[in-house]
């Protein structure tokens, strides 16, 4: 288990950039084909952490072991109060729950921030891990895009399934957000 998730910083980036090169050359929970490098991965690093959107590393033993955060799941003005999640892990270290506390702790601070609904887009339906854990959080299916990816010779759906946050739809958005987002709306 991690000894601390924390926020993430500019300086995780080198570790960050590590864990998510190896999930773009070797796997199918990104769709990029080739990896960003540093540069890259600051700069959206800084579009996430700008929109006051969470963003956490896991440590384990003093390493990155793992980062997640949240950004906006479309852009349009009405989807304001849903968020996307990305999650990722140390390939080294998979299966060791580190992605299921980094998760909880996300939807824990996207909560608090007042956001209603969070959609994991999941690269590839062949991402048992990643879609366990999903349930696991409470996410349930809400949906399946095939054959929209074209890597490593194949085609690949994208699972979509989503968890409602705080009350969800159960009220107006007003109700559960901050000054500073009602004064946004």
């Amino acid at each position: 288990m991690p000894s601390t998730i924390r926020p993430a910083t500019l300086a995780d980036i080198p570790a960050i950039t590590h864990i998510y090169a190896h999930a773009v050359a070797h796997g199918t929970a990104s769709f990029e084909l080739e990896p960003p490098n540093e540069a890259e991965m600051a700069e959206r690093m800084q579009v996430i952490l700008d929109g006051k959107f969470p963003y956490f590393v896991a440590e384990l033993n003093g390493k990155i072991a793992g980062y997640a955060y949240a950004s906006l799941y479309r852009t349009r003005p009405a989807y304001r109060f849903t968020v996307e999640n990305s999650v990722y892990v140390d390939p080294a270290i998979h299966r060791r729950g580190i992605g299921r506390l980094l998760l909880e702790r996300l939807i824990d601070a996207c909560t608090a921030l007042g956001y209603r609904q969070m959609i994991a887009v999941i690269g590839d339906s062949n991402q048992a891990a990643s879609i366990g854990v999903h349930k696991a959080c409470g996410f349930e299916p809400a949906g399946n895009l095939k054959n929209i990816g074209y890597k490593f010779g194949r085609w690949l759906d994208t699972p979509l399934m989503q968890r409602a946050l705080g009350e969800g739809a159960t009220t107006k958005p007003e109700i559960g957000l901050s000054r500073a987002q009602r004064n946004t709306k």
